[in-house]
């Protein structure tokens, strides 16, 4: 867990420090003098001044930030009871409306940029990923849902089916259709199905998970039980299961897919009697299956899932990529502003920094075990999610960030005149109220994760 908050910390710190940089940059730009700017919070442990701007790195290595000139005479016009805020030569409130807008946006723009970059590097590059075929099982046949029909019972959907389209878009593996389902809740969605090649079109309609935000239908992946991965020390260790090899049987049940299996080991904790087939030879193993930390009985193995390599590309065709995949993200990052009012558990659903740290190490770590080049990846993945995500938060209009002052700088084009001291201020106690509110919400979160 230590391993994951540290690579979490240094993501995003990178992601907020580009956030930071793009300020810089369109401050110098606008010709306003950038006091200091730091990588890292709390006391500096590193200075250096070059012309107006210090440079420093802070003792805290969580993001960064960029101060600029005359941001402290608010403070000091509210003290000193004037209507107008003074504007020094250089300042921020020296600068035109249409120059601090720009300012504002730089921050945002840096995300969307650095998402872009770091995505289309990926694809630049290549990569290979693991999922599986886009045949799937209904999940209704493996558990106790009897006052429950899941949207895919309800459109006709069968173990076995392959879904091959989603609204027309092709659905290669379980991976394409599992994106589709989570991104769209509560939206129709056309289904084109392979039933043993006859081809049927039906309509589902994804259920919201309150405690994610996201749609789901009640289907896994049908998973060939073909041993991919021994965990060391397990169960199927010491029993002697090895990779490869294909399990036939459980507990004298045929074993057809991954769920059958995991339904008798959830059933029968106690042992295990398996056959498989390894190169050609029928075998038998007794498990006695260990518990894991959620209560739940593993044997400690994968299953063999099909390969994805990412086809070559030029730089351009890369980068188009990387800006298709931004742009995705921040449609779904608008769309989950709307779910936040249709009742989604907040406590789960919203992520504070403790949380999204620990997630992007995990995803990283994870990613690791199985080779360099897919730590990498899952890792610049995740920070472009997070930077696509940061960017568009600070656009909303809420008083204090990004947003709120670009909406504030708006008003004041159109009345032609500034702000006054006291209506910039009760503008920011709301902002302030409102950050507050959502930094509770995320400490909250936190706490719920870290002691649940």
């Amino acid at each position: 867990m230590i391993l994951n908050i540290i690579i979490g910390l240094i993501g995003l710190g990178i992601v907020i420090t580009v956030h930071e940089l793009g300020h810089l940059v369109a401050a110098k730009i606008s010709g306003i003098d950038v006091e200091a700017f730091s990588l890292g919070w709390g006391k500096p442990i590193f200075r250096h001044k070059f012309k107006v701007t210090e440079f420093r790195i802070s003792i805290l290595p969580i993001g960064g930030y960029c101060k600029m000139k005359g941001e402290e005479m608010f403070q000091k016009a509210l003290e000193e009871e004037k209507t107008e805020i003074p504007a020094e030569p250089g300042s921020l409130f020296a600068a035109s409306p249409i120059k601090r807008i720009f300012t504002y946006l730089a921050g945002p723009g840096f995300n969307f940029i650095f998402s872009i970059i770091v995505l289309g590097m990926i694809w630049f590059f290549g990569f290979t990923t693991y999922t599986f075929e886009n045949k799937v099982i209904l999940l209704s046949e493996y558990q106790n849902t009897e006052s429950k029909t899941y949207a895919a019972d309800a459109a006709g959907i069968e173990s076995g089916d392959r879904i091959i389209e989603i609204n027309g878009r092709t659905t290669a593996n379980f991976h394409d259709c599992q994106n589709t389902i989570a991104q769209n809740p509560e939206q129709p969605l056309l289904l084109t199905i392979d039933r043993n090649g006859n081809i049927i079109n039906t309509t589902v309609i994804p259920e919201l998970d309150k405690s994610s935000g996201t749609g789901f239908i009640g289907i896994s992946a049908w998973i060939d039980p073909v041993i991919g991965y021994v965990q060391p020390n397990s169960a199927a260790s010491i029993a002697g299961i090895q990779i490869g090899d294909r399990i036939i049987m459980a507990n004298g049940v045929s074993i057809e897919h991954q769920v059958q299996l995991s339904s008798i080991i959830r059933n029968n904790p106690d042992k295990i009697e398996m056959e498989f087939i390894r190169a050609g030879v029928k075998n038998t193993a007794v498990l006695i299956p260990l518990v894991n930390e959620a209560g739940i009985p593993v044997i400690g193995v994968s299953f063999a899932g099909i390969e994805f390599k990412s086809p070559n590309l030029n730089i351009f065709q890369a980068l188009g990529h990387g800006a298709t995949e931004t742009f995705s993200t921040l449609v779904l990052s608008i769309k989950s502003i709307g779910l936040l009012f249709k009742g989604i558990d907040m406590s789960e659903a919203v992520a504070g920094p403790i949380k999204l740290t620990y997630y992007m190490g995990e995803v990283a770590s994870s990613g690791f075990k199985s080779s360099l080049a897919e730590g990498f990846t899952n890792f610049f993945r995740f920070m472009s999610l997070i930077s696509v995500a940061l960017g568009f938060m600070n656009l909303l209009p809420i008083p204090v960030i990004d947003g709120g002052m670009i909406a504030f700088n708006i008003v004041e084009i159109i009345k032609g005149r500034p702000p006054k001291t006291k209506s910039l201020y009760r503008y920011q106690m709301i902002g302030s109220f409102l950050i507050l509110l959502l930094i509770l919400l995320a400490v909250f979160s936190d706490l719920n994760f870290i002691f649940g």
